[in-house]
């Protein structure tokens, strides 16, 4: 009975050396640059998860702001208060609050947005790879359509015009849920053509030809024998576009047609903060600036490790 209890145990644990013997492990250990972003990415996440515990007032609650508490200046500087660490808005908004607050949203977004485009890019790339024929023309063409337009330009369009099809007591509302639909749609080409070509190649093979006279199910080929064997690159292709779609959001939400300032993301509280940029209120908007170019920039050296740690040509 006791070798039993403990067999579960030992199997945890033999995962666990498994994983510290593997190749993508040892790489990562011996990769500070790596080692720093994977940190910085991990406290910036779990700070801004936990910001009701954290922060020192809800940027979303008109009832916590103060007025007579704006405008202040960071802690070190002589006019700074506490628990007011990295200053106050125009609005008696707490800095360091409404960034812990700001990166959540900018973290779902880009998080949906990526694992949307993801869903759709897979199943598109499969079908098109595998099918061939006029599906395949048809959904590259799409693709094709859209590469051929800056990823910003379809971002901003499909935001405001899905904007302006809403009602207006429903706009901030859906801000979020818009600002996913604009970066997915201009997102999914990426990794429908990126499966395509590695479905094309995988569908020649022999175990996908035997699978084929064995009559199994072409959905179950595509799912279970040739899906696996594409995720090595559009792993990678996520892990950059992650950053890249924290970017879209930003840039969509400083041009004014993102968040709205009821409830800010970094890019509205970059907009928000450079109105006041040359009157001396330069807190306001560098932290927010700063904090956005932390993650970004954690995101992409982790996503950088990622592709030379899976190419076997660097091994």
């Amino acid at each position: 009975m006791t070798d039993n209890i403990n067999a579960p145990l030992a199997n945890q644990k033999s995962r666990w050396q498994r994983m510290k013997d593997s190749d993508l492990w040892w790489s990562f250990t011996r990769n500070k640059p790596a080692m720093v972003s994977a940190v910085l990415l991990t406290l910036m996440i779990v700070t801004a998860f936990a910001a009701p515990l954290i922060a020192p007032q809800n940027p979303f609650d008109p009832a916590q702001l103060d007025l007579w508490n704006s405008e202040l200046p960071p802690i070190w500087n002589a006019d700074g208060q506490w628990p007011y660490l990295l200053g106050t808005d125009t609005q008696g908004r707490d800095i360091l609050s409404a960034i812990l607050y700001g990166s959540r949203i900018s973290i779902l977004i880009g998080v949906a947005s990526v694992f949307l485009s993801l869903v759709i890019g897979l199943s598109f790339g499969l079908i098109a790879g595998y099918m061939q024929g006029i599906i395949d023309n048809l959904l590259m063409r799409i693709g094709d359509v859209l590469l051929s337009i800056p990823t910003i330009l379809i971002a901003i369009l499909v935001s405001a015009v899905v904007r302006q099809m809403l009602p207006a007591d429903f706009r901030d509302y859906a801000a979020a849920g818009v600002l996913v639909l604009a970066i997915t749609l201009s997102g999914w080409v990426q990794y429908a053509r990126t499966v395509r070509a590695q479905t094309i190649v995988e569908r020649s093979k022999e175990y996908v030809q035997a699978a084929r006279l064995l009559k199994v199910p072409s959905r179950r080929i595509m799912m279970y024998h040739i899906l696996p064997n594409t995720l090595t690159p559009i792993l990678v292709a996520a892990t950059l576009n992650f950053g890249m779609a924290i970017l879209t959001e930003a840039t969509l939400s400083f041009l004014g047609i993102g968040m709205p300032p009821s409830q800010p993301s970094l890019g509205t509280l970059i907009r928000l903060g450079n109105q006041f940029l040359f009157s001396g209120l330069w807190w306001i908007t560098v932290f927010p600036v700063l904090q956005l170019c932390l993650l970004v920039v954690a995101v992409n050296v982790l996503g950088d490790w990622l592709r030379d740690a899976l190419n076997p040509k660097l091994r």
